[in-house]
């Protein structure tokens, strides 16, 4: 949005079209997609491995329940960045960065999460790791700012 108007700032369909700007915005997906996959996975696991009170810990329920859910409010943020949407982006930048050291610091904690968990959080750390990398570089950034520019001109 631009400050004379509560209109959510467009990005051009040619820039949103552009290779690089599909490349990033398919590959993020996938990234997503795997982080969703790996999300429900792990609470498959949780249930068949549940009668195991070391394997499966009341944690490791939370812990996977918010994952799972977060997986999916983290792929309608790339939905809405390729779809030109400036505050989806942000969102995206914002929570994709926090997750990551989010993850980050639970793996390390010793005892915190059985070792099957700390390796898919780790998998998956490193699926948003790049969600990170690409959202942050240097062509969607000036995407979008280009995109915030042509909002503020209107």
């Amino acid at each position: 949005m631009n400050a004379r108007s509560t209109q959510p700032v467009a990005i051009a369909e040619d820039d949103l079209d552009h290779p690089r700007s599909r490349a990033s915005f398919r590959t993020m997906k996938i990234l997503v997609g795997c982080y969703i996959v790996l999300s429900v996975l792990t609470l498959v696991a949780a249930y068949v491995l549940r009668d195991d009170p070391r394997m499966v810990t009341d944690t490791v329920w939370v812990r996977g329940v918010i994952v799972a859910a977060s997986s999916l409010l983290m792929f309608s943020f790339v939905a809405g960045t390729a779809r030109g949407r400036g505050r989806a982006y942000l969102r995206l930048r914002i929570a994709s960065a926090l997750m990551v050291v989010a993850i980050t610091v639970l793996v390390a904690l010793p005892g915190f999460l059985p070792v099957w968990m700390r390796i898919e959080q780790g998998v998956c750390g490193l699926a948003l790791l790049g969600v990170v990398l690409i959202a942050n570089g240097g062509h969607l950034r000036s995407l979008f700012a280009a995109g915030q520019r042509q909002g503020d001109r209107g």
